[in-house]
């Protein structure tokens, strides 16, 4: 499995922007999860995605302005964040999980290569 996100940008405070993660290989079943890992910290979980879109998880963070979808039929699942602010300065990483809610960055069985996102104030 592969994985691709793209979508990243520089963005002044209240912008918006939207990710996209394309999946290639066999995601059938997998939970989505979107993280961000700033510069000096520790990956972190922003939201999540169950395969069949009923379950969703935000971190306390985002809640509100951010909203994770997917589309199984092009094997992609996507970001919009809104109302961004400085400190989602990040770069932004999407992972498959096929056993478990896609929250966990120690669960997450596949990885993509991040897409930096720089909020100007």
């Amino acid at each position: 499995v592969q994985l691709q996100a793209s979508g990243g940008g520089l963005v002044q405070a209240g912008g918006s922007l939207r990710f996209s993660c394309a999946a290639s290989g066999r995601t059938f079943g997998s939970s989505m999860g979107w993280f961000r890992q700033a510069p000096g910290k520790e990956r972190e979980f922003v939201a999540s995605i169950s395969w069949s879109g009923s379950t969703i998880y935000y971190a306390d963070s985002v809640k509100g302005r951010f909203t994770i979808s997917r589309d199984n039929a092009k094997n992609t699942v996507y970001l919009q964040t809104n109302s961004l602010k400085p400190e989602d300065t990040a770069d932004y990483y999407c992972g498959a999980d096929r056993f478990g809610t896609g929250r966990s960055v120690g669960g997450m069985d596949y990885w993509g290569k991040g897409t930096q996102v720089t909020v100007s104030s």
